[in-house]
Formats: C-alpha cells, structure tokens, sequence
C-alpha cells in the first residue's frame, strides 16, 4: 500500500467513512443528474433512450471508471476488473429496484424498445469478449490487449447500428395503454436556460461524481490491503454497488419523474460503458493484461452479469404486464440473483 494511500485513510474505519461520504455525493450528484439530462434529451431532440445510453450513461459511469483506473494503476487488477464486472451486474438489479417505485405495470413492459434491446445484445458481447480474452494468449499491443482494441470497435460499431435502427426501425413494440413513449416535457426553469450553460452543469456535476469514485477506489484498496478480505468482495459488491449508485438514484427519480425511458436506458447503456471499463483497466495495468490478472471471483461476476442481462433481455421481450411479486418475472429473478451472487462472494 503507497505512503500516500496511508496518509489519505491510514486505517479501516477511515476507509468506511470515505466510502459513506462519497457514497452521500453521489446520491445527490445523481438526483441533479436527473433534471439536466431529461432536459438535454429533450432540448437536443435526441430522446431520452439515445441520450439516456451514451451521455447520461458515461456521466453516471464516470466515478467507475475512475475506479478501474485507480485501482488497476496501483497494481491491484483484480479489484478493477471486479469493480466493473460487480457494477454491471448491480445496475442490471437496480432496474427492479426502479421498477418497485413505478406502480403502474412492469417497467420492462412500458419501456420496451428497440434501442434497449440492442443495447442489451452490445452489452452481452462485450462482456463475452472480456470472457473469450483470458482464454487468448498474455499480449499487449501499444499497452492494452488485442481484445481490448475488439471490445472499443464493437462498442462503436454496436451504437452505429442503434442509432441507424432506431432512425429506420424494422421492428417494434407493441403499444399498449401502459406503454410510456418517449415525450417532450416540461422543465421548469432548465427550459429557460441556454444549452451550452445546461451541458456545462451536466459536465461539472458528472466530475464531482469521478472524483468520488477516486476516493472510493483507495478506500477499496485499504479495506482489501487491511483486512485481507477477497478483492472480488470488496470490488464486486462493496465498489459494485457505489459504482452503481448513480445508475440507481438515477433510474428511481428518473421514473418517479415519468422519465422511465431514460431510466433503463442510461443504466443499459451505462453497463455496457462499464464493460469497456476493462479496456480502461487493461490500458493503466502495466503488470500485462487485465484479462490473465483476475481469478475465479472475478470470472464468477462477469459470468453472474451475463446472466442478469440476459433475464433483463427476455424481461423487455416478453413484456409480462404484472408478475412474481408485483414485479415482471425478471424484476424477481434479478432481486433473487443478486442475493445468491452476493450470497457466494462472501463465502
């Protein structure tokens, strides 16, 4: 552990503080988040499910990617790769989480859309390739893995055809009376506000929550170094879960807003930018690759994160109206899978 690191916690309880208060800014920094960027989705003309899963997703995905970087630059790879791969699969829960607040019909029924299905699909195959890399010889090309550069074009690639299906879809839901398109809305006084000063307030408000997340990564470094609990405990639940607190936060007040759109599209989109948060980690590893550094815990989450989105997948498919427990059927098997991935972890 670096003399810095000592000087900024020095010891446990130190660490878990850290974690409360930055925890404490990113729920407020989420909730402003809210406002500005269903503004900007509508202002822009954008939509809430293009916007929601590139801008919003990477301002809300900021504090983990600062994370991975952190971590992965001190030499503690397998706390980086866990902290993406344990956000991914604890935002895909904070759907059902939102969902418990939205009491109309199952979330996955009333937002329903082509761009989140294929959001969905991107991030399966991104973490696939994150799977596939550590099967594939240790190398590095210009400092990062061949299946880094793969996993950067796809991701690319993959909002090229989102964007160009969603202009000229051959396939769509079905409307229903519960059905919530994507509507322009009022703003109050954000929509008297110039659109430069409103990116400018996204912008700054997203920074404060990367700054957050470099504190919470040397606290994770602490209570790892200092305990000697499993890095994939304290990256994929304990950093999972501040990692996503903004997609969380976001999703609820995005739906008690009427926003629901943006709620499952910033978290889809921002799990599939926690997917590329390997490739940040593989590029500031320069212990070699990312992909051979990590071990059973952390193939374990990336495995648990495919399921999930998979289930959330079938969920936005089949469109149940009302299921298990006043959810979707997917609502409950995420709850359930959370626990049980937690469940294992901590064993």
């Amino acid at each position: 552990m670096s003399d810095f690191l000592v000087a900024a916690f020095g010891s446990v309880p130190w660490a878990i503080a850290a974690f409360a208060i930055a925890g404490l800014l990113t729920v407020v920094c989420s909730v402003r988040l809210v406002a500005l960027g269903d503004a900007l989705a509508d202002r822009t003309g954008w939509g809430e499910a293009l916007f929601g899963a590139v801008f919003f997703a990477l301002a809300t995905s900021l504090s983990g990617i600062v994370m991975t970087a952190v971590t992965a630059a001190n030499d503690v790879p397998q706390l980086a790769y866990s902290n993406a791969v344990g956000g991914i699969a604890a935002q895909t829960t904070a759907i059902a989480v939102a969902d418990l607040f939205y009491r109309h019909v199952n979330l996955e029924h009333a937002t329903a859309s082509l761009a989140n299905l294929l959001f969905g699909c991107l991030l399966l195959a991104l973490l696939a390739l994150a799977l596939l890399a550590t099967f594939t010889p240790d190398l590095a090309v210009a400092g990062i893995h061949p299946v880094s550069a793969l996993m950067i074009g796809c991701y690319l690639g993959g909002g090229l055809i989102v964007h160009s299906a969603d202009a000229t879809p051959y396939w769509q839901a079905v409307d229903t009376v519960e059905t919530r398109r994507d509507q322009p809305q009022s703003h109050g006084d954000l929509d008297g506000r110039p659109l430069e000063l409103l990116w400018i307030r996204f912008a700054s408000v997203g920074l404060t929550v990367a700054a957050g997340g470099w504190i919470i990564a040397l606290a994770g470094e602490t209570l790892v170094s200092a305990t000697g609990l499993r890095a994939g405990l304290v990256g994929g639940i304990l950093m999972g879960l501040i990692n996503a607190l903004p997609e969380t936060i976001t999703a609820i007040a995005a739906v008690r807003r009427g926003a629901v759109t943006l709620a499952v599209a910033a978290i889809l989109g921002g799990n599939s930018i926690d997917a590329l948060n390997l490739v940040v980690g593989d590029l500031f590893y320069r212990g070699g690759s990312i992909y051979h550094a990590v071990g059973p815990d952390e193939l374990f989450l990336t495995t648990s994160a495919m399921l999930m989105t998979t289930v959330l997948l079938g969920g936005l498919l089949a469109r149940q109206v009302r299921g298990w427990g006043k959810l979707g059927f997917e609502g409950t098997l995420l709850l359930g899978g959370y626990l049980a991935v937690v469940a294992v972890l901590a064993l």
